[in-house]
């Protein structure tokens, strides 16, 4: 499986106990919706490697997993630290205004204002604020997202509509 085809889950953080349990830190919004996981992909040597699970005990957002064919504690350092995928097909459907950063380039933005703006190039994650990056007329916009922004989310057609605040965009365009 290419790592293009899935999306970051967490890291192994440690091992537990002496029987080659690790310990993983969970990146996602309900840790608890994954319980039922039947293997992870772990990133060794930049290859997706699978893992099947043997138990899967929740803890916030860790969990403390057993896995089939790790059964020292020897072998669970060797995946301490390591980066672990789950396959896109298990991120739950969202709707509304929700959606996933990596869905959405290629969509048309559409500001209630200013009308067309251009295509979604990117998300970019900064650590205060992310933010769509648009180009209309070869210049950068970035439009904060943020839910009193985001309007509708239109999956079919590929649009997402939105309120910009007044004057963000013109900023961008006349500068």
């Amino acid at each position: 499986m290419n790592k293009e085809e899935c999306f970051y889950f967490g890291r192994v953080i440690k091992t537990h106990g002496i029987k080659g349990e690790i310990s993983i830190r969970i990146d996602a919004d309900d840790p608890k919706a994954y319980a039922s996981l039947v293997y992870i992909l772990i990133e060794i040597n930049k290859k997706l490697v699978p893992f099947f699970i043997q138990s899967l005990k929740n803890n916030g957002n860790k969990a403390y997993v057993a896995l089939e064919d790790v059964k020292t504690i020897e072998q669970a350092m060797e995946l301490t630290n390591k980066e672990i995928f789950l396959p896109l097909t298990l991120l739950p459907k969202l709707s509304g205004t929700k959606f996933y950063f990596h869905e959405v380039p290629g969509f048309s933005m559409v500001d209630e204002a200013m009308g067309e703006i251009g295509q979604i190039e990117t998300v970019l994650e900064y650590p205060n604020q992310n933010v769509f990056q648009v180009f209309k007329d070869k210049k950068e916009i970035l439009i904060p997202i943020r839910d009193e922004i985001i309007k509708k989310v239109d999956r079919k057609k590929k649009i997402i509509y939105i309120l910009a605040p007044e004057g963000l965009i013109d900023l961008y365009l006349n500068s």
